[in-house]
């Protein structure tokens, strides 16, 4: 927990220098000739009475909110590290160049640089308890730093959701987690279970969740924050809880990381927590399909025909690219139960993206201008990155069946952008965002500070910052 205190700690503090900084010689005690302030170099100073923790900053004009959330991240680890129980610090340096938005980081990287996951449930008790001094300008301090902790506990719920062992997060599972995540804010939720889903006809969710003994269901989180707006943005989560592959059963490489599947769903819900908590002006209902995904006599096999809940036909070519599947009964769901009116997509949806892009950038798609742009307004305050394919007349094609109204898998390349093409064609014209984060949810070898080993919750903090901008749209 952070808190706001007038004044260092008289035990330890934590302390910043840019690149060959003149404030490093400020101390008078030679520092300047073992520490050089370079990005994320660390020297501890025992001091008699009043130890410290200087930290480096690199070139001030290199420096950003994502390196700001990373070197308050390396020094929370390094706290954490040392058993530091509590410490000040002082971001003043970070809010005058970079504002406001540098206090909600430096919390975020408070909280995320000391974060591991415990199957079990109970973590080692070396938390290290910061204390911001007061920046002298900045009333809402307190506001700013309510605001960070409840992204943090969003994340926190995705990273601890999708690091969660597939046999101890079955769809049910999954689906108790999050409304018992939500139900301390003013979110309704309700879920579709398994005949439901099969009386209403959504044959790709009830299909693909077939396979599994364990049930499929729809969940939906329903938030109102500005009744008198008919506008309702929709955010529809991937959640798949185990995914094999099916009958294209994946490689003996990819298996370790098929519990992660549902990291969408994840995010969406970290982000609707947030949003909530928030009291954000916007409308917005997440749909959230819950399913695994296994090979069993029930389930789909290449070549099969199916009908979707919006009422177009799909051919299914690879029972692997099942996460559009689902994420297209819910769309039309959304459009025709919900009716949500601009939707964003956000899926753990090829491994195409990953090959492109990496573990740092996730990739996007949209076919609207200004809908996206409310995206990349968001981004500016999120520090996430995402590139923005395009797509033509020539990508649509690819996806077209000669049995049926579309099929699930394109041609051998633009796999990240037929992919994201396929939901298109559920959205029936409304404005649409499509996040591909399979690359970045998650990471066997932490790429910043503020991630550790496994999930990253990638996307919480673009969804909410994107819903907060939207406030501005009435």
């Amino acid at each position: 927990m952070v808190s706001i205190t007038e004044g260092k700690n008289e035990r330890f503090f934590i302390d910043f220098a840019g690149e060959k900084d003149g404030h490093i010689r400020s101390y008078r005690l030679g520092l300047e000739e073992v520490f050089e302030g370079k990005y994320l170099d660390i020297l501890f100073v025992p001091l008699q009475g009043q130890a410290f923790l200087l930290v480096g900053c690199g070139k001030e004009k290199e420096l950003g909110l994502l390196e700001v959330r990373e070197i308050l991240a390396t020094a929370a680890s390094k706290c954490r590290e040392m058993k530091i129980r509590e410490c000040s610090v002082d971001i003043s340096r970070f809010a005058e160049v970079l504002g406001k938005d540098a206090v909600i980081q430096s919390v975020m990287g408070l909280e995320l640089g000391s974060y591991t996951y415990s199957f079990t449930g109970k973590e080692e008790d070396n938390a290290c308890s910061f204390q911001l001094e007061q920046i002298s300008d900045m009333e809402d301090m307190e506001e700013l730093i309510a605001e960070a902790e409840e992204l943090v506990k969003g994340i926190r719920f995705a990273r601890d959701t999708v690091n969660t062992p597939g046999n101890h997060l079955r769809p049910m599972d999954f689906d108790r987690c999050i409304t018992g995540f939500v139900k301390d804010v003013e979110i309704e939720a309700q879920t579709f279970v398994y005949g439901q889903l099969r009386a209403m006809g959504m044959e790709a969710l009830y299909g693909i969740g077939g396979s599994s003994e364990y049930p499929p269901c729809l969940l939906i989180l329903r938030y109102r924050g500005n009744p008198e707006s008919d506008e309702i943005y929709g955010l529809i989560g991937k959640g798949v809880t185990c995914d094999t592959g099916g009958y294209c059963l994946k490689g003996s490489k990819s298996m370790a990381g098929i519990k992660g599947d549902m990291a969408g769903a994840a995010a969406v819900a970290g982000a609707m927590h947030a949003i909530a908590a928030g009291k954000l002006k916007v409308n917005v209902t997440a749909c959230l399909p819950l399913c695994e995904n296994r090979i069993s006599q029930s389930a789909f096999l290449p070549g099969d025909v199916i009908t979707g809940y919006g009422g177009k036909t799909i051919e299914i070519l690879n029972t692997d690219a099942e996460g559009r599947l689902v994420l297209s009964d819910a769309v039309s769901y959304g459009i025709k139960d919900e009716k949500i009116t601009k939707i964003l997509d956000i899926a753990t949806l090829t491994g195409a993206v990953w090959s492109a892009l990496g573990y740092t950038i996730a990739g996007s798609m949209s076919d609207d201008d200004h809908f996206y742009g409310l995206f990349e307004k968001g981004l500016v305050h999120s520090a996430e990155k995402y590139l923005r394919f395009p797509f033509g007349r020539e990508h649509r094609k690819m996806i077209k069946s000669d049995v049926a109204d579309v099929k699930n898998v394109g041609a051998d390349c633009c796999g990240s952008i037929t992919a994201g093409l396929f939901i298109r064609e559920f959205c029936e014209g409304k404005p649409w965002i499509h996040l591909d984060i399979a690359g970045t949810a998650w990471c066997d070898t932490p790429s910043f500070a503020f991630e550790s080993k496994g999930a990253t919750g990638a996307g919480v903090t673009s969804l909410y910052y994107m819903m907060k901008e939207a406030q501005n749209e009435g």
